[in-house]
Parts: structure tokens; sequence; C-alpha cells
């Protein structure tokens, strides 16, 4: 069956098995490593995100804490705080700002996840380039799951998993679909995995 006797739901599932065909398991062996690295030196984990990236940070620092045992948050989780550091101080800062006043260090890690992963020349995910500087200069170490060429992200972490680009028109749709697989094989992953999860554990 070609791409022109495909239904809609055909092709679009048909693009998946591709990105998961494609995704780089050493890629994904590395941000485990990585992350694990950080918990194991008592940092803690800020997972940043926006728009649909951001409901994924606040899924996944549930199943960071609950199955993997790391102190973890999303800043865009207290809504109060998010509106009034982009209110009073602007866009672009509003990452950096959280992190500074977390007092990030060089035992902590922050988790990108991003479709672009922030370009400032195309004024796209300002804050996360902010935040990823503010990370970078206090020694942290960075970890992205992006889609596209993974922008300043991918240009500054420490281990990046790209999500590949198999269709221009669901670029978004993907990246952040897989963002949801690849953190659920982290948390998944035996290096990482402190707790078993309730429907493995019923009978």
């Amino acid at each position: 069956m070609n791409n022109a006797t495909m239904s809609y739901a055909q092709q679009h599932l048909a693009e998946t098995i591709e990105v998961v065909q494609k995704l780089d398991a050493g890629a994904i062996e590395r941000a485990v490593s990585t992350l694990a690295a950080a918990r194991d030196r008592g940092g803690r984990l800020f997972i940043l995100g926006v728009g649909g990236s951001a409901a994924n940070a606040s899924h996944a620092v549930n199943d960071f804490r609950k199955i993997c045992g790391f102190e973890a948050y999303a800043p865009t989780d207290n809504v109060a705080e998010l509106t009034a550091r982009t209110n009073d101080d602007g866009w672009e800062t509003v990452f950096a700002s959280w992190l500074a006043t977390s007092r990030i260090n060089e035992r902590d890690c922050v988790l990108v996840f991003s479709v672009g992963g922030g370009d400032l020349e195309r004024n796209v995910s300002p804050n996360l380039v902010s935040a990823l500087k503010a990370a970078k200069s206090a020694g942290a170490s960075v970890v992205g799951v992006v889609g596209r060429d993974g922008g300043y992200t991918a240009q500054v972490a420490d281990a990046a998993v790209i999500i590949p680009t198999v269709s221009t028109v669901n670029t978004t749709p993907h990246a952040e679909a897989f963002q949801a697989v690849v953190w659920h094989l982290f948390v998944s992953h035996p290096a990482l995995k402190t707790s078993a999860t309730k429907w493995e554990t019923v009978r």
C-alpha cells in the first residue's frame, strides 16, 4: 500500500513506526546514565517544557519522583509564579529566574522537553535558551528530548535524544508524543527505576 492509497490513520501510524525504528538507543542510554549520575550525587531534576511539552513535564515529574526516587520539579506546575514572573519580568527569563531562585547547582540536572529545543535567531522558546545558559553556568547537567535538529538544547546538552522528523507536516505531534515514549523508557530503565509500578504488581 503506497501513501496515495493510505488513510490518514494508516499514514500517521506508519510514520510512528518509522520514528521508533530511527530512534537512537545509544543516545537514550547516555541520557539515562546522565540522569542516574545526577540522582547518585544527590542532585535535583528540573523538567522544562512549554505548551504540550509542559504537560509532559508535569507528568514526568510524577514518574521520576514516584518510580525513580528523584527530587523533581517543573516550574510550569506553579501557575501563580509562572504568570507573575512572565508578567513582571518577561517570558524569556521565566525559567532562568526560577532556576536561580531554586539555587541550581552542579549536582542538579535539567531535563528539557521541546519540539525545537530553543532558537534565539528564530525567537522560538528563548526561555529554554536562557534557562540552559543558567544551568550550564551553574555546572548542572542537561538532558534533552527534542525534535527537529534539537536546536540549542542539542548543542549544549550532555545527552540529547532527538525525535527523528519523518514527516514535515507532523513534526510537532510526533515530537510531543515521543517525549512520553522516551521518558517512560527512562523511568522503566533498570538504572533508574527503584519502585514497582502498580499494574505490574497486581495479580
